[in-house]
């Protein structure tokens, strides 16, 4: 049993994270103009107002289920706001969120603090049922802060360049790979006993695997490493690539990663802080490659990508063969072992400026900076139990998973079980590799 000082404990540090979760989705969106906030630049994307909207809709599924008496806040914004739940009703089309001016940013913000009242009463005075699900909510919410990330980013990135914070300098080089042995190994969350973690349904259950022993690479592949094979005519020679990833390179006209342009020869990437030097960045993890370009990158150097037991046996166990939460041990990261949304960057950081964060085989920025493709096609761990209808099981199908978050990913969301996916062809994500081979 719970005791009553346990339980007042844990529901204050249940409304502390609620309200700070909630100010850091709007702190995200505060810079922009009125706008910025409802265009859609590409079908994959969503207006920043969809987002501050989307969020507090999810919550309001809480208040229907649990809250007595509620009144829901408006039709058309359960029409408005819903992203995929085909169980609470019908929605607008994901590429069409963009074509509507109502409701209004202001309507919206409106909405948000209302929705923000009655969760905080239904938290002070409800059952232990809500709190599970106003947690998921938390999680889901930083999910798309992530996305605001990405979603600013391609709105607003050919527009104008804004001030970053300085980029903390590389501490050593790191090259080469790690040789990790094989075997029998634990895969997935392991549940521990009065833990207050969260993890999602789709990272459990911990379940036994074999694998054979492998070489990983220290580093994620760079931006120069990539510079090198775009050179070598990469993107001209389907002996690398899939049958589709070679289809998608023509029939879109892909000659680089997402945000690379060239001028005058010479290449340039285009970030938060403007249009910048391939040579500048050279050092840097290589970001916004898709699945194709990752695997036909490998493929030329005579490698493979990871599958997601390689890479969490090298994320997650020590020298002697015991499995811990995160590269360097038992401590959830800080600002010193990696680069995620904390950090204030906005950006990916030089390979080796975060030594403190590296595992018992010299891997390096394993968590942070950039998700990590692996070969591993997105489905369930034997056992899987669904604990929230529509969230991850109905996207067991035609996704690759990667692992290991971003630099716009939440501290407290951040696990090295984490498991993100994308479709093949999808870069706009900040995503990254890094290669194996056999051994």
């Amino acid at each position: 049993m719970v005791s009553p000082i346990r339980e007042s404990a844990d529901k204050k540090a249940l409304i502390d994270f609620y309200k700070s979760v909630r100010a850091r989705t709007m702190e995200i969106v505060a810079p922009l103009e009125i706008e910025d906030y409802v265009i859609q630049t590409a079908e994959f994307m969503s207006p920043p107002r969809w987002h501050i909207g989307h969020t507090s809709w999810f919550f309001e599924t809480v208040l229907q289920a649990h809250k007595s008496g509620y009144q829901v806040y408006s039709e058309d914004f359960l029409y408005y706001f819903n992203s995929y739940y085909e169980g609470f009703g019908t929605r607008i089309e994901r590429p069409k969120r963009g074509t509507k001016s109502r409701p209004t940013v202001k309507a919206t913000v409106t909405y948000r603090k209302h929705i923000d009242e009655q969760i905080l009463e239904l938290l002070e005075t409800g059952d232990d049922v809500i709190r599970p699900l106003v947690r998921l909510g938390l999680e889901h919410e930083m999910q798309h802060q992530e996305l605001l990330v990405y979603d600013i980013k391609h709105l607003l990135c050919d527009q104008f360049a804004v001030t970053l914070k300085p980029k903390p300098k590389s501490q050593q080089t790191v090259r080469g790979m790690a040789n990790i042995e094989g075997g029998l190994m634990l895969l997935g969350y392991r549940n521990r006993l009065n833990s207050q973690e969260f993890a999602f349904d789709n990272e459990k259950p911990e379940h036994e695997v074999f694998i054979r022993d492998f070489a990983i690479d220290k580093a994620p592949v760079s931006n120069g490493d990539f510079l090198e094979f775009i050179r070598e005519g990469g993107y001209n020679n389907f002996r690398w690539w899939f049958s589709e990833g070679w289809e998608t390179v023509n029939r879109e006209h892909w000659q680089a990663p997402l945000y690379w342009e060239v001028h005058d020869g010479q290449w340039l990437i285009r970030d938060f802080d403007g249009l910048r030097p391939v040579s500048e960045r050279k050092d840097e993890p290589v970001c916004h490659v898709s699945f194709y370009e990752a695997s036909a990158y490998t493929k030329w150097l005579g490698k493979r990508l990871p599958t997601e037991a390689e890479w969490e046996k090298a994320a997650c166990y020590d020298a002697h063969g015991t499995k811990q939460p995160f590269p360097w041990g038992d401590g959830a990261p800080n600002l010193r072992q990696a680069n995620m949304f904390e950090n204030g960057l906005w950006s990916v950081s030089p390979i080796g400026a975060y030594p403190d964060g590296a595992n018992a085989f010299a891997c390096q920025q394993m968590i942070g900076d950039v998700w990590e493709w692996t070969t591993s096609d997105y489905v369930s761990y034997p056992g899987f139990k669904s604990e929230f209808d529509e969230y991850n099981d109905k996207w067991f199908i035609n996704q690759k998973v990667l692992r290991g978050g971003s630099f716009a990913t939440p501290q407290l969301h951040l696990r090295s079980t984490y498991r993100n996916f994308f479709h093949a062809h999808e870069r706009w994500m900040t995503s990254g590799f890094r290669c194996a081979k056999d051994l």
